[in-house]
């Protein structure tokens, strides 16, 4: 699996995209010598001495304000009142900041020398002219957009979004809108339907809903036969059950199938494939089920198709708060809370771990990873930790001051 191919791309739609070329300034910024500040441009060797208890006082001859040029060069003894971002004049090589002086109009008491040969910002100190902006390869940011627009390009080469189909499958399945059956006791909401189309959006790509299909091999050969996309994920039929038609269906229409159950829990019932070319994932149905797989095994291949050098949520360590028994020897993944407790990094479960318990993955930040070998850990105990969100990267305004 690799990147897809690139389009054009205008900048205010390129926030997260990965760039798929070079991008090398035409001209250098800033594009002038400027004031990093409001005051008075000025020559440093008229000010240099100046103090409190001996100011010197300057002739102003202009003001250079934001977006002007210099009228002309200064001399010696002479000031230009300047605004922040204005050209410095030619002949000057310091601002002096409005707070050392007394702020004249015809003249203008400079009482310090501190800002000799400062507050000049000088042309190409952001970038060079010919100076590589933006590496291929650079996921975009806010700031690469600005720096973008600051060199003129407005459409920048990307890697497309791809475009992920989801098709959930099974009888008892209806949308959010046919609630009035789930309260009738007759149906339940699918879910799935929601959490996948909202996590691949998060991991960049394009949902296509390919809908809820009952448990029929006709009505899923129908369905996965159109289906036009760069990866393929269903939810349910790929388990042992009686009406778990999909990997049937799937191998039916011509589907290479590369692997199908892994030794993790939950998600053991995990299919993989190529359906015409395209990718095929097929993710458990039981809901967190789904969502485990589908951090593990779609987001990092959406990221990949998006263009990204580093397709896996962050792994860190942490301390156990409480102890944790698995009872099977696989890889298991525990829907966790991740806190900072001032010293290092604690987790906590969110409570009973059953695949059908969405609430759990709600609540949770992270998953634990503890290992088959790992059939008991106590409280206190490091283990590693996939970071789901990016609770850790913030903090409250309390923690700052």
């Amino acid at each position: 699996m690799s990147a897809l191919d690139a389009v054009e791309c205008p900048i205010a739609d390129a926030l997260g995209l990965v760039i798929a070329e070079d991008v090398a300034s035409p001209l250098a910024l800033p594009p002038w010598d400027n004031a990093s500040m409001d005051g008075y441009a000025v020559r440093a060797a008229d000010v240099r001495d100046a103090s409190t208890s001996a100011p010197r006082t300057l002739r102003v001859v202009g003001t250079i304000a934001a977006g002007a040029s210099p009228a002309r060069a200064i001399g010696a003894g002479e000031a230009v009142r300047i605004m922040t971002g204005a050209p410095i004049p030619p002949g000057a090589d310091s601002v002096v900041r409005v707070e050392d002086t007394d702020g004249g109009e015809r003249d203008v008491l400079v009482r310090s020398g501190r800002d000799a040969m400062r507050n000049v910002r000088p042309r190409g100190e952001d970038v060079a002219k010919g100076e590589l902006a933006v590496r291929m390869g650079t996921p975009l940011h806010a700031p690469h957009l600005g720096l973008l627009a600051s060199i003129g390009r407005s459409v920048v080469r990307v890697h497309r979004r791809p475009r992920v189909a989801v098709m959930t499958s099974g009888d008892e399945l209806v949308d959010v809108d046919r609630f009035d059956e789930v309260l009738a006791g007759a149906k339940i909401v699918s879910s799935n339907s929601y959490v996948l189309a909202a996590a691949i959006r998060e991991a960049g790509g394009e949902p296509i809903a390919l809908g809820t299909v009952r448990d029929d091999p006709d009505a899923l050969r129908e369905r996965l036969g159109r289906s036009e996309c760069d990866l393929l994920v269903t939810t349910g039929g790929v388990s042992v059950g009686a009406f778990d038609y999909t990997r049937s269906v799937l191998q039916d229409l011509g589907a290479e199938m590369r692997f199908w159950r892994v030794r993790i829990r939950p998600g053991a019932p995990l299919g993989f494939g190529l359906l015409r070319g395209t990718p095929w994932l097929g993710l458990p149905g039981n809901p967190v089920s789904a969502a485990v797989t589908f951090e593990l095994f779609a987001r990092p291949a959406i990221r990949k198709m998006l263009g990204h050098g580093n397709v896996f949520r962050r792994v860190v360590r942490v301390r156990l708060l409480e102890a944790v028994t698995i009872s099977a020897a696989l890889t298991h993944f525990l829907r966790a809370i991740v806190e900072h407790d001032g010293t290092a990094l604690v987790a906590r479960l969110t409570g009973p771990q059953g695949s059908g318990l969405l609430s759990s993955m709600a609540r949770a930040n992270a998953l634990l990873v503890i290992p088959p070998d790992a059939t008991t850990l106590a409280a206190g105990d490091s283990v590693d930790a996939l970071l789901l969100r990016d609770d850790m990267q913030h903090t409250d305004v309390g923690a700052i001051s």
